[in-house]
């Protein structure tokens, strides 16, 4: 005779009253430490950025600054006439471009370098445990922000130009057709415009998390856009003046062009590789500071 078993105690495989064990905790906490760990990092990052005042001007300083500086452009430049002028219009139209990257650069320095200079970091890394996901979460929010402000600014850049050179000689009679996103190599500049801007918040994400102090990683942003143009102009060299076109960050700004392909230190698109080299390398390093680091 077999004596039955309280009900809810474990017994013997295949006896009355026993259960099967539990499945270990360990294989269903991965799927959710993995994914929502990482939604929720998103979540943080979209609530942080948007709820600061900061973001909103730095956003609306992209775009004013460089429509801004695009219109300027458009209107200091004429074609006389009775002369030849060989302006690359849509490159003329997206001169802003170059002035509103220093904006786009803080705008992405500043999520991650305040946190560690208040010292907030450590509350998000309680939270969120799983640093990599952290800045991943920080990048593709800001790269978002960066996204819609840089579409804008472009589309608006490209329609001041649009109503501003036509008065100024630039006309389809003399061979300046109006700027229209239906060219496509128009489209294509506008469109690496956007991706080329969008890349150099992914640069700046990366150096500030490798550096963490907001002046510093500021510097060193800028200085890597716009110092290699300045060395490049006090070198004779035609051989390594023609290298540092090659592989700067700044090559990627050759998407615009549309006119004189063949004279370009390098083409438009591989231009726009070699900053995306860059914005990895720098992704990859930050990564792997942040992870064996301490906060």
């Amino acid at each position: 005779m077999t004596q039955a078993l309280p009900s809810g105690r474990p017994g013997p495989a295949g006896q009355a009253g026993g259960q099967p064990d539990a499945e270990p905790a360990g294989r269903r906490a991965l799927p959710y430490s993995a994914l929502t760990a990482c939604r929720d990092a998103l979540r943080a990052e979209w609530m942080k950025l948007r709820t600061t005042s900061s973001s909103a001007w730095l956003v609306a300083a992209i775009i004013v600054l460089t429509i801004a500086v695009s219109a300027a452009a458009a209107a200091v430049n004429r074609c006389p006439d009775g002369m030849s002028c060989p302006v690359d219009t849509t490159k003329l139209s997206l001169t802003g471009i170059q002035f509103g990257q220093a904006v786009v650069a803080i705008l992405a320095v500043l999520p991650v370098c305040n946190e560690y200079s208040t010292g907030m970091i450590r509350v998000t890394l309680a939270a969120t445990p799983r640093r990599p996901a952290v800045l991943a979460a920080k990048t593709i929010i800001v790269g978002g922000f960066v996204l819609a402000a840089s579409a804008a600014a472009a589309l608006g850049s490209l329609l001041a130009a649009r109503l501003i050179l036509p008065g100024h000689g630039f006309t389809a009679a003399r061979g300046f057709p109006p700027l229209s996103l239906a060219d496509s190599p128009t489209l294509r500049a506008v469109a690496g415009s956007v991706l080329y801007l969008a890349l150099i918040a992914l640069l700046s994400s990366g150096i500030a998390a490798l550096v963490r102090d907001p002046a510093v990683t500021i510097g060193v942003v800028l200085g890597s856009l716009y110092l290699f143009p300045v060395v490049a102009a006090f070198i004779g060299n035609p051989t390594w003046h023609r290298r540092i076109e090659r592989y700067s960050p700044m090559a990627g700004l050759n998407i615009q062009a549309t006119t004189g392909l063949k004279g370009l230190a390098i083409g438009p698109w591989v231009g726009l590789g070699v900053l995306a080299i860059w914005a990895a390398v720098a992704l990859l390093a930050g990564g792997l500071a942040m992870a064996r680091r301490d906060a």
